[in-house]
């Protein structure tokens, strides 16, 4: 064999071993990252498959949303909320009495969620519940603390991360709040962050006794590092909240643990609302009612015109058995500092108050419900923002829109690093 055939051969054989060598170490790696898992993801996912026949309760029918949802439509009275101790036993309330002044003139029936325009909806007797995944589940730190807020120590402190611009009232007994909330589609810059708007009714003080009950729109990010297929979109999903102690041990959002009782089978809390306003183009908002029933002392939720969500059961709370003694209305952002500089994370619209209607995001129609169970027109709203060069808010008022604000902003720009 020529010296030139023997070189050649040599090369071949050696270009033959290492591909092999490469392609043995690419597969020993992919076998290992597939069939491998550190042993704390191991146990976390073994707690999350625990976890999730709680809050996923066996439906008699199934509707798939165009955003990829899955609502499961779930026999009222097996909703998670009766596995709570004090709520046991029991079925969902009938429709309390509704506030004296509380008018639906100019207020719309149609559907306000993605889900709903399947034309399909839950049976009577049944509440839609969007379906938790075990990658809804994975993305929080821990199973205990999914569905939950992170605990703060005082409203307007963002020592945390929270940063809020709100108009309030304080001083006085309220009975409930209403206000008809304008929805965005605010830019999230982080799977840690998130952008929401809302109503608050308050008792206690803001240390380990607050008691809240929170209803609103909500926004989170997009591209999620371990999931991305998760939420496909950055939809404003509606939701609710409560804590009887400062976000510590008890409350969630939605569902997500036994507490609110759903009534409707049109709603499915943590779903996305449809349609959106768009910047200088048509603009959309949803009607929030929280009330005290007189009778029964619960405090029921109503979304639009007409339409009872559910209720908090009174045994839930300690302050709010009686009555709140702070109603809050507007923005929060959790803000992470990412690479040391303000997040980019939106709130509202994401343009200042000062650009105003189609342009900044609002609130209208500031309400409350006195002892009487009456509804009355807020007196003395007084607003605050934790950082204005972020996020601020200017307040009015006029004949139509009565007590308002504007509010929001982009979070990092110049005056705000």
């Amino acid at each position: 064999m020529s010296s030139y055939l023997i070189f050649t051969s040599i090369i071949l054989l050696c270009l033959l071993s290492s591909s092999f060598s490469s392609y043995a170490s690419l597969h020993n790696a992919t076998n290992e990252s597939v069939t491998f898992r550190p042993q704390h993801e191991i146990q976390k996912l073994k707690l999350i498959r625990e976890h999730l026949p709680k809050i996923n309760k066996p439906a008699i029918k199934t509707i798939q949303s165009s955003d990829g949802d899955i609502i499961d439509c779930v026999p009222s009275h097996h909703q998670p909320a009766f596995d709570h101790p004090l709520l046991q036993g029991q079925r969902p309330m009938d429709p309390p009495e509704m506030p004296k002044g509380h008018s639906q003139e100019n207020e719309s029936h149609e559907d306000f969620q993605l889900w709903s325009l399947t034309g399909e909806f839950c049976p009577e007797g049944t509440i839609p519940i969007r379906r938790t995944t075990e990658q809804d589940m994975l993305r929080a730190s821990s199973v205990r603390k999914f569905g939950r807020k992170i605990r703060r120590v005082r409203r307007d402190s963002s020592s945390n991360g929270h940063e809020h611009a709100v108009g309030y009232v304080s001083g006085s007994k309220y009975y409930g709040a209403k206000a008809s909330v304008n929805v965005w589609t605010p830019h999230v810059s982080s799977k840690y962050e998130f952008s929401l708007s809302q109503i608050w009714v308050i008792a206690g003080s803001f240390a380990d006794d607050l008691n809240t009950i929170e209803a609103g729109w909500q926004a989170r990010a997009i591209h999620l590092p371990y999931f991305p297929e998760l939420y496909g979109d950055t939809n404003p999903r509606f939701f609710t909240y409560w804590t009887s102690d400062a976000y510590q041990a008890t409350g969630c959002y939605n569902l997500l643990c036994s507490g609110f009782i759903q009534t409707n089978n049109r709603i499915a809390i943590g779903a996305a609302i449809s349609p959106v306003s768009s910047y200088k183009g048509g603009q959309f908002d949803i009607s929030l009612l929280i009330w005290k029933d007189p009778k029964h002392g619960h405090w029921w939720l109503q979304f639009g015109s007409g339409t009872l969500v559910g209720y908090w059961p009174v045994s839930l709370f300690t302050h709010l058995m009686e009555h709140g003694n702070m109603v809050q209305f507007g923005g929060e952002v959790v803000n992470t500092r990412p690479d040391g500089s303000h997040t980019s994370t939106q709130m509202g619209s994401g343009h200042f108050a000062g650009e105003s209607f189609g342009q900044a995001s609002y609130f209208r129609n500031l309400e409350v419900v006195d002892w009487d169970n009456t509804l009355i027109p807020i007196s003395n709203l007084r607003v605050l923002a934790d950082h204005p060069n972020c996020y601020d808010i200017r307040g009015g008022v006029n004949r139509v829109w009565g007590n308002y604000f504007y509010y929001g902003g982009p979070g990092k720009n110049s005056k705000c690093p």
